[in-house]
């Protein structure tokens, strides 16, 4: 059993004693970051280039890539970006997997280092059938983190069609799930977002 075995949010509350709870405007007070000049200048071709295939493979390389890369950018003194790694914490309990993205407060780059801060899930139909393999790997490493002697307040993450992103956090034992929906048409304001979450533990 891995992450994506996860399929409901019912399973995750049953399987670890998990609130799920919902959360009205999540990051009230953080404010867009104009996005790079180059960044902007094929960002439109970028997508569609991503939705004329229409594969997560595609949106993961063409259209989520692209805006992580610019968050970890921004941070690259202090954080490092992964994409494709496994994560495996508990396989007995189905926490193991590959995550699409993750973000740790290291500048390793060679190996994951807790803490990890931000788990981020690439789907190509709709970003609520990501939330329960989104959330099993934010439990996975907030546990890797415990482990570590590297907990942290809240482990964030991200469920992303690429062109709809909707964010999480697990905090103690309940995870709250934004009701705002990002759009990719306002990069800025994903962007905000993501170098927030990356500043949590400077």
């Amino acid at each position: 059993m891995t992450f994506s075995d996860f399929t409901s949010l019912g399973q995750i509350q049953e399987q670890f004693q998990i609130n799920i709870s919902s959360a009205n405007h999540m990051f009230p007070h953080v404010q867009p970051i104009p996005v790079p000049e180059h960044y902007a200048a094929t960002r439109e071709e970028d997508i569609a280039l991503a939705l004329a295939m229409n594969t997560e493979k595609a949106r993961s390389e063409f259209i989520i890539a692209p805006l992580l890369i610019e968050a970890w950018r921004s941070q690259k003194a202090h954080v490092s970006l992964f994409s494709g790694w496994e994560l495996k914490v508990e396989p007995e309990h189905g926490l193991s997997g590959r995550c699409d993205f993750l973000f740790t407060a290291s500048a390793q780059r060679l190996l994951i280092e807790a803490p990890i801060l931000n788990i981020v899930e690439a789907k190509n139909d709709n970003v609520q059938s990501g939330f329960a393999q989104c959330i099993a790997a934010m439990i996975a490493a907030k546990k890797f983190n415990e482990a570590k002697k590297r907990s942290i307040p809240a482990v964030f993450g991200c469920s992303t069609t690429g062109t709809e992103w909707r964010f999480l956090k697990l905090e103690g034992d309940t995870a709250f799930i934004d009701f705002d929906d990002y759009l990719i048409v306002e990069p800025a304001k994903i962007l905000g977002i993501l170098v927030h979450i990356l500043q949590t533990v400077h």
